[in-house]
C-alpha cells in the first residue's frame, strides 16, 4: 500500500456534548431533532436517564422523557460528527 492511499482513508470523529434543557422535550423539538439528525451520515445518539435512542425517530426522542432542567447528552461518531452534535445541541439548547 502506498503512503498516498493510506492518507485518503476516511477519518472517523467522535464528539459528545451535554445540554441542560430549557423546556420539556415534546413533539416540536423532537421533530426538529429528527429532521436535523436525518441530514447527517454519522451515527448519532441521545442519552438521558440511562436510556439511549437514535434521534431520527420523533417517538424515540419523546420517549426519553427529558424535562426542563434535565441534561441530555448528544453523541455522534462518523465523518460529520462535530457538525451533527453541534446542530442537535443547538436545537436542544433553544427548545421551547
Amino acid at each position: 500500500m502506498s503512503p498516498s492511499s493510506e492518507s485518503t482513508a476516511t477519518t472517523t470523529v467522535s464528539h459528545e456534548i451535554a445540554v441542560v434543557l430549557p423546556a420539556n422535550l415534546h413533539a416540536r423539538p423532537a421533530g426538529q431533532l429528527a429532521r436535523a439528525a436525518a441530514k447527517y451520515t454519522s451515527a448519532i445518539q441521545l442519552e438521558h436517564g440511562g436510556r439511549t435512542v437514535n434521534p431520527t425517530g420523533v417517538l424515540a426522542v419523546m420517549g426519553l422523557g427529558a424535562t426542563a432542567g434535565s441534561s441530555v447528552t448528544v453523541r455522534a461518531e462518523g465523518p460529520d460528527a462535530d457538525e451533527a452534535v453541534t446542530a442537535l445541541a443547538e436545537i436542544l439548547a433553544t427548545a421551547e
